[in-house]
Order: C-alpha cells, then structure tokens, then sequence
C-alpha cells in the first residue's frame, strides 16, 4: 500500500472536516495496528433484477477481477478493527463499505493494512466504486457492465478491459483527483458515453480492443499530462476546447485550428478535451 497516497487521503479528510465541523484535537495520537485478520466476502446474486453493486472504500488497495458465479467473491485484509467491511443489502442493491473510522488527533497510517481482493461475476450489473487515495487494479474484461462509475481521490489506479464487456455499457464515468491513472482496452468495454474528469495527475487512457459502435468521450482535467491511445485505422475526431500548453499528434493526424482527425474504418470516437493547462498526446 502506498503510504503517501493514504497519509494524503486522512490529512484531506480532516482538513474537510475542518472545514465544516468544530472538534478538539489532542496530540499526539498514533493509531495502533491490531492483529491482522482475512475475512471471507460471498455476495450471491439477487433474485430478480440486475445487480447495482457500489463498493465503497477508503485508504489501501483494492484488487478486482472476473472469477466467480457468485455476484461477489474474495477476500477483505485488515489489521485495525474500524476497517471491517459492511455489507448492505435492500433487494437488487448491495453496497460493501468501509465501516466508518473515527480518529482522535492525527494519526499515523504507515503500519495499517487495509485490502480487498475480490472476484465479480458475469452476470450483468451496474457498478460503482468510491474511494478516497488508494491503489487499484482492476480487471473488468469479460464481465457484463451496464454502466461503471468511478470516484476517487488521490489514486494510483490500472484499469484494464482485456476482453469484450458481455453487454452494451450505457455509460462509463470516471472521476478523480490529483492522480496517476490508467485505462487500458477501452473500446472493449463497449460503452457510448464515456466521461472522464480529473484534477492535477498523469492520466494515459488507451482505446485499443473491439470497437463495436461509434462513442463520445468528454475529458476534463486541471493542469496534467493527458495521452490517449488510439489505435491506426481508427475513426477518431479530438476537440481541444481549452488553453492547452502543448498537444502532440503523432503521425496519421489531421489538424484544422483545434480539430484533430485520424481517418479509419467503422465506428468513430468522437472526443471533446477540456484541460486547465498541461500535455495532450495523441498517440498510436
């Protein structure tokens, strides 16, 4: 676990609370990691409709990846009690969360051990993931995702679409915060709508796979380093709608003032990019 990115994700939530909330602080106080413990997470599926799972975590890392004919399958790694999940159902609406953790003063996180390795099952679902600064690495190829929406805070996240999403993924959301991200296989997850919006981080999304439909992607992010991977012989058309400092083309790209266009064959991505400032590669 990254303990920048934890130590970083507890400072922002106490300052917020600051923000809004009158509460004494006593220093020091260090948070004392207890026996680590392995829980067993089995979720099956709901009877009836599709499942809307949200999985909501905090600090530490979490795993995801197809594996199971269950809903949700895996394991939750801990080592301070608060971190217990939760799991919430109401009918087709299940959440695993993060109990809440509740600190006096300020303290430290190096030796706290907080992971969710969990498998998903085929079946189709909507999914979403909240998250403060952790590390993620997911795998959603062959899944079946009617949607998928992501928010998180400081992250170092992988994301990969290996192989075909099984259904037609109405939208694709991605937001987040000073971060370091990466998409890979995007046109595998089949989606028609993908939004993408993030502050200060470097961000590479690659839209390599089986693009099955034409799609429109909507970028927006503070001051960062932005490449999208495109592969040849793909339609794509990019709208720059901002001050970007430096947009680099790579061979096969067409420019007419802030309209870049890749000529190809079968659907087209459409993309309209919105950055504070910052790097912007269009790339193979």
């Amino acid at each position: 676990m990254n303990a920048k990115l934890v130590s970083v994700f507890f400072v922002l939530a106490l300052a917020s609370m600051a923000c809004g909330f009158n509460f004494n602080v006593d220093l020091p106080e260090k948070a004392t990691p207890g026996p680590e413990v392995t829980e067993d997470i089995s979720i099956p599926y709901p009877a009836g409709d599709d499942a809307n799972l949200r999985l909501s975590f905090g600090a530490g890392e979490m795993k995801l990846s197809p594996g199971t004919d269950r809903l949700v399958e895996g394991t939750a790694t801990y080592n301070y009690a608060d971190f217990k999940p939760i799991i919430e159902t109401d009918d087709a609406n299940i959440r695993i969360k993060m109990n809440e953790v509740l600190f006096r003063g300020f303290p430290t996180f190096e030796d706290l051990k907080n992971e969710w390795d969990f498998k998903l099952g085929t079946d189709p679902m909507d999914l979403v993931i909240e998250a403060g600064a952790y590390k993620g690495t997911f795998e959603f190829g062959g899944l079946s995702l009617n949607s998928l929406d992501i928010q998180d805070g400081a992250a170092q996240v992988e994301l990969s679409f290996s192989e075909p999403n099984q259904v037609e993924m109405s939208s694709f959301r991605y937001s987040t915060g000073a971060s370091d991200i990466e998409l890979t296989g995007l046109a595998n997850a089949n989606f028609s709508i993908f939004d993408f919006s993030g502050g200060a981080g470097d961000y590479t999304l690659d839209f390599s796979g089986d693009l099955q439909r034409d799609a429109s992607i909507k970028i927006e992010t503070g001051f960062s380093n932005m490449i999208l991977v495109i592969p040849e012989g793909v339609n794509a058309i990019v709208t720059v709608e901002s001050g970007i400092s430096n947009v680099n083309a790579g061979s096969g790209w067409s420019q007419n003032g802030q309209v870049y266009k890749q000529a190809g064959e079968g659907p087209t991505l459409t993309f309209v990019v919105e950055m504070g400032a910052g790097n912007l590669t269009l790339t193979k």
